[in-house]
């Protein structure tokens, strides 16, 4: 078991290679929940995420006899970086194996660090199987990505910062849970120090892993984890980090996709923050989780900030529209000029400004002399959606809605938000 000693220590090897982040009053999450919400920026550490902490930690435990030998490790992203810079710090060969399909910036940011990368067919599970032979083959070390006590204790040291720096008061800790290191890790440190206050873990519901095995009292495997908060889309919670959030978490609370996007675009255009799908599902359990809220002063840990910008605007569109400020009109239209400036003008007429337009006039989706515009618009007014939907309706088209209100019932029903059953086509 991993004890306040080691994270003590970790924190003493780590003082030179680490930056340790400040914790920020977010005051639009303070005035929404009516509690102060203190958010710990770990997407502004090195690497860009707590990666660094405990790779460095575990790497510091191998003896300087295999070193020689480098180490290798298996991630899709911020613990392939972790490992990477620092093996450089320490003067260590490296080898990360990723799947092929890892975005090209975060392959580049390892091999910027002087690790060599092995790209592999499949997911993470093939990854580490080829980081196994690769183990066997050069005699190197594993870095374990969160089963493994040094990599636990130095993740630790997040909840050892956060202990200084709240000051009295302090309620609640909410942290993203994939494996379970990090939570594993601050729950070590916060517990020893305070245990009044509580550990919360977060997870997505697409793969809520840790909090089904923290129910059923035995590690459970989700075998098909969706979630686009990859980060945290780890199948089943390891060992080390199960045994301890058993002893010392308050709970795991599972959120969904929307509040994570939701909390993304609430994090960039009030904290000034970019921070990834998992480094964000603390501060979406402020939005939505299974248990009520706290009420006294809370940390959110944001993870980490490495978002494929990618993927960013399409996250940043699902925010929006989950809070009310985007819609998606979908309308048919006889295939006419004019048809389209019709309703663009319907639009602006209420309010609405159009951000984008698709128009499909082809293909088994549309009827012959018919066209389909899809028009995401922009509103003055939360909940203007509507009455836009009406005014175009009067203009004689036919068309739909999707907003703030069908995310939420999409949600309810499992429907996908891009489905036709959405629009009311057939399949």
């Amino acid at each position: 078991m991993v004890t306040l000693k080691d994270v003590e220590a970790a924190e003493k090897a780590l003082e030179t290679v680490i930056r340790p982040t400040p914790l920020i009053v977010s005051h639009t999450l303070s005035d929404y929940l009516r509690r102060e919400v203190l958010l710990k920026p770990e997407s502004l550490q090195r690497t860009g995420s707590f990666k660094l902490r405990g790779a460095y930690n575990r790497m510091l435990q191998i003896p300087e006899k295999e070193q020689s030998k480098g180490v290798v490790a298996a991630s899709a992203g911020n613990h392939a970086q972790g490992v990477a810079l620092a093996a450089r710090l320490l003067g260590i060969p490296a080898v990360v194996v990723m799947p092929e399909d890892t975005a090209i910036v975060k392959i580049d940011r390892c091999r910027g660090y002087g690790a060599e990368v092995v790209l592999v067919k499949g997911g993470f599970e093939a990854a580490a199987q080829r980081c196994e032979e690769i183990r066997k083959e050069r005699g190197a070390t594993v870095v374990p990505t969160y089963d493994d006590p040094a990599v636990i204790a130095g993740q630790g040291t997040v909840g050892l910062e956060i202990m200084r720096d709240a000051g009295p008061g302090l309620d609640e800790v909410l942290v993203p849970v994939g494996g379970g290191g990090l939570a594993a890790g601050i729950a070590v440190a916060v517990k020893s120090l305070n245990p009044k206050v509580r550990v919360v873990g977060v997870q997505a519901e697409g793969c809520a892993s840790a909090a089904i095995s923290l129910k059923q009292k035995q590690r459970i495997r989700i075998p098909k984890p969706t979630t686009f908060a990859e980060g945290i889309a780890v199948p089943m919670v390891g060992e080390h980090p199960f045994r301890i959030l058993s002893d010392m978490a308050d709970g795991i609370v599972t959120v969904s996709d929307e509040a994570i996007a939701r909390a993304m675009v609430t994090l960039m255009e009030k904290s000034k923050l970019v921070v990834e799908a998992a480094g964000a599902a603390g501060a979406a359990a402020l939005f939505e989780g299974e248990n009520p809220p706290g009420k006294g002063k809370v940390v959110v840990v944001l993870s980490g900030g490495n978002v494929d910008l990618n993927l960013l605007q399409r996250v940043l569109e699902r925010g929006l529209v989950a809070e009310g400020r985007y819609v998606r009109i979908t309308c048919r239209m006889p295939d006419r000029p004019g048809n389209l400036a019709l309703v663009l003008a319907v639009v602006a007429a209420h309010g609405g400004n159009v951000v984008d337009v698709e128009h499909d006039r082809g293909g088994w989706r549309v009827s012959l002399g018919e066209v389909k515009a899809s028009l995401l618009v922009e509103l003055r007014e939360p909940g203007a959606g509507p009455a836009i939907l009406e005014a175009v309706k009067a203009s004689g088209f036919s068309a739909t809605l999707l907003g703030a209100h069908e995310y939420a019932e999409s949600r309810r029903r499992g429907v996908p938000l891009d489905s036709d059953e959405r629009e009311g086509e057939a399949p």
